[in-house]
């Protein structure tokens, strides 16, 4: 009987201590984390909720075929290889904000990430042997992290740098695929609160995941109206750099006309004088911010009110913004911005 209440008594200990042991064990492997401090310092097995605000998210992921890119300097025609991850660090710090909320600088650093591999798996030769350019009028900006660093404030270049990184690194493989594959993810500054379809800008047949689409909130920004004015000799003379044979009634009512808008609101045509332009070809000559303009004339000048910036394809930047401080994540501002896509693990 004593041998049975011994017995008994070492199963009840194994019984309580065992899910003890392991759940510790677990506890410590699943809190632990490994995270790079802005002084480059490796942290290791560290709880969750101790790691220091100082800390960058650490860049593990393992891109394999696509690990590096063959990055041109327009200015300097050179060719750098960077990794894929780290000039994606030099992308989203030029192509946006550091002040925006961090959803946006993630939904940014997404769809850079497949804007690049887009241009990779396409490589037309356009640039030789680079894979991509830093041009912003070409493909999309880049600037290196010194660079960057002199055009902020000394006290605040470390705090925006983690900011930068962690959006591009918590993001990590992460990419827009339509049907399986990348999509062409463009993107542009502010959309007037109205994107435009591809095909209502350069023409062919567009994209099915790239649609018109409204975004609340765009008015918010300094990027979001602007104006343009030009004296009637000016404005025939920049037309006719164009058209050398140009001409132009003013005392006609009627002489500046838009005939026709796209589906986003912007001008799809417009006449002027002898000629019928694309509100594209009107937004090139004058060198307004968007396409969605309107045209007044007064005392000898003509007066461009101009909504917007950029060409309105694909994801704003202050819409993704507007949305992120509406308590959107990047998911949600990724499928806001693009039809029937997924978001991907390359």
């Amino acid at each position: 009987m004593k041998k049975i209440l011994i017995y008994f008594s070492i199963l009840i200990f194994i019984c309580f201590a065992i899910p003890v042991i392991f759940t510790t064990s677990f506890e410590k492997r699943t809190s632990s984390a490994e995270v790079l401090t802005s002084d480059g310092n490796v942290v290791e097995d560290k709880e969750a909720n101790d790691i220091s605000p100082n800390a960058i998210l650490e860049s593990t992921y393992d891109y394999k075929d696509y690990d590096t890119i063959q990055l041109l300097h327009q200015d300097t025609g050179k060719t750098e290889e960077l990794e894929l991850d780290t000039y994606l660090y030099g992308v989203v710090s030029a192509e946006m904000p550091v002040s925006f909320e961090e959803e946006a600088l993630k939904a940014q650093a997404v769809v850079a990430r497949t804007y690049t591999l887009y241009k990779i798996v396409n490589n037309d030769g356009k640039h030789g042997e680079a894979d991509i350019c830093d041009d912003s009028t070409c493909c999309q900006a880049w600037i290196s992290k010194e660079n960057r660093f002199a055009r902020w404030e000394e006290n605040e270049q470390e705090e925006n740098w983690k900011k930068i990184v962690n959006a591009v690194n918590s993001t990590q493989g992460k990419i827009i695929t339509y049907q399986g594959k990348p999509i062409n993810a463009f993107f542009h500054s502010n959309s007037g609160g109205e994107t435009e379809a591809p095909i209502e800008v350069w023409g062919g047949s567009g994209y099915p995941y790239l649609q018109s689409v409204s975004t609340a909130g765009e008015d918010a920004y300094s990027q979001y109206s602007s104006e343009a004015e030009f004296t009637e000799e000016e404005f025939v003379e920049k037309i006719k750099e164009v058209h050398s044979d140009f001409e132009i009634n003013w005392k006609e009512d009627n002489c500046i006309e838009v005939t026709e808008y796209t589906e986003g609101n912007r001008v799809k045509t417009i006449k002027i004088g002898n000629l019928e332009l694309s509100g594209v070809e009107v937004r090139t000559i004058f060198g307004l911010r968007s396409a969605n303009f309107k045209v007044t004339r007064e005392g000898g000048k003509i007066k461009f009110e101009v909504t917007g910036y950029g060409h309105g394809v694909g994801m704003s930047q202050t819409g993704a913004d507007s949305l992120a401080k509406q308590g959107k994540n990047y998911e949600d501002i990724i499928h806001h911005f693009y039809t029937d896509v997924e978001i991907t693990d390359m």
